[in-house]
């Protein structure tokens, strides 16, 4: 199922209900491999395939994990964008914990009795194609947030904006702006401890512990 201004599909599941004589549609992001027709099991029995929801302390570790609870019951916090997924790292069974790899390369720890779906969220590799066009982008965009066109600040006149104006397009002011500078002047670099060029190595999260 396509839901608008989402990348990701959603799939359509049907539960039988623990109470009445009656089935509960559910949606849910949908992994890579799941098919119309397949059954797929939740709970602490469930078996490490495909689509199917466990609680992370019945994963073993360096298994691909998606649509990962924050805190227990909350229906899916982390990796749920297309293509994304989170890595079991560890599990402390002393403190009823377990270590994740997030998409963004950073690691959180989460309690061990938080559900996740086994596999990796469908609809990669969406990014990749170009969107070519500007009218591919308004509609994108239109189904989402007002956040397109973005119109640079130094192209503004300056009523509209602290770096408008001017007879040529500078900002003509530093673009690092203090945290505690009021609304309407707090725009550019925020709060920056450094400017320019990131240089050198990048040390990732993974290579810090």
């Amino acid at each position: 199922m396509h839901d608008p201004g989402r990348g990701a599909p959603v799939a359509k599941v049907q539960f039988l209900n623990a109470y009445r004589y009656k089935r509960d549609t559910e949606l849910m992001v949908a992994t890579e491999g799941m098919y119309t027709g397949q059954f797929i099991y939740c709970g602490k029995k469930a078996t490490l395939t495909i689509g199917n929801v466990l609680p992370l302390s019945q994963v073993p570790e360096g298994t691909i994990v998606c649509n990962v609870e924050a805190k227990v019951g909350d229906r899916g916090a982390f990796a749920r964008g297309s293509g994304c997924f989170a890595v079991v790292i560890s599990h402390d069974e002393d403190k009823g914990t377990t270590r994740l790899r997030l998409p963004s390369g950073g690691k959180k720890t989460v309690k061990s009795d938080v559900r996740a779906q086994i596999g990796v969220v469908a609809g990669g590799g969406r990014t990749d194609k170009p969107l070519l066009k500007a009218g591919r982008a308004y509609h994108k965009y239109a189904v989402k947030r007002n956040c397109w066109p973005k119109i640079r600040g130094v192209a503004k006149n300056p009523v509209e904006h602290p770096f408008g104006g001017g007879n040529h397009q500078h900002i003509g002011r530093p673009s690092t702006v203090s945290k505690e500078a009021p609304a309407g002047r707090k725009v550019g670099l925020i709060g920056a401890r450094r400017t320019g060029r990131l240089r050198g190595v990048k040390k990732l999260g993974q290579d810090r512990d």
